[in-house]
């Protein structure tokens, strides 16, 4: 594979692979492009339920790529819009899926890789995980929708202290403060993420899709509109067959279980 980042389908779950493990999966112009392009992929298929982004080699993501933007010091707006303007192409399609995102993180997290990290609904980490925000100290304000995930994560105070006063930590950490959904020795980072996909894709669809939906929405909603809107989704998940035919098993289950008894 030459590709910045290519799709694997396994049914119904896609992975994301990032694929400059000679850059540590560190994001230029063309990997950017290249993400947005699979994002369209993605958005244009109705069968896929679960999302899983990690990287090959030795890293997750190493953030922008220095050199790049070594190139572009004298007017380096061009190189950041092209850059960024298709990232949040991506970013963008990603929250939007009806499919939960998993980001599976091993190695370095850092800057915009540190960023992408958390922008998926769930995340779980290798044990030598090593996030790195990185932005304050090379003089950037944080950019891949940083200041959306790790708000959305830890809250604004939380946020701010890991983007100005943190050079550095690991996943235990990341997961005491609510980052990281779970720590798994390295080699057991793959096992783990593709039973957590199974597991994720063995729910009902419109289920994970609604939840998805509410938990999104509510930060902008009032509790009565937020109350109004969980009724809506509860309603339209007991017209869909997953709920229909669990209420059967249910009512089957019960019917036996009483004829056992004697009942």
């Amino acid at each position: 594979m030459t590709e910045a980042a290519y799709l694997a389908y396994d049914g119904p779950i896609a992975t994301i692979i990032l694929n400059r493990p000679e850059r540590f999966n560190a994001l230029d112009e063309a990997a950017a492009v290249t993400l947005a392009a699979l994002g369209r992929e993605l958005a244009a298929r109705g069968d896929i339920r679960v999302v899983v982004i990690r990287g090959a080699g030795s890293a997750f993501c190493a953030g922008g790529d220095i050199n790049h933007m070594a190139a572009h010091l004298d007017d380096p707006a061009p190189m950041v819009k092209g850059i960024l303007n298709a990232h949040h192409e991506f970013l963008t399609i990603l929250n939007a899926l009806p499919a939960i995102v998993v980001t599976s993180v091993h190695g370095a997290a850092a800057g915009g890789g540190f960023s992408l990290a958390f922008m998926g609904d769930l995340c779980i980490a290798a044990d030598n995980a090593r996030f790195t925000p990185a932005y304050a100290r090379l003089g950037l304000s944080p950019d891949g929708g940083g200041t959306i995930g790790l708000v959305r994560a830890v809250g604004a105070r939380r946020a701010l202290q890991i983007f100005l006063m943190e050079d550095s930590f690991g996943a235990a950490q990341a997961e005491t403060w609510g980052l990281v959904n779970k720590v798994v020795p390295e080699s057991e980072l793959p096992a783990t993420t593709q039973a957590l996909a199974r597991r994720l894709a063995s729910l009902g669809s419109g289920a994970v899709a609604a939840t998805k939906r509410l938990i999104a929405a509510f930060p902008g909603k009032s509790m009565a509109e937020q109350l109004d809107a969980e009724m809506n989704e509860l309603i339209g998940c007991m017209r869909m067959e997953p709920f229909r035919d669990a209420v059967r098993r249910f009512m089957d289950r019960s019917k036996d279980s009483k004829r056992a008894s004697g009942a």
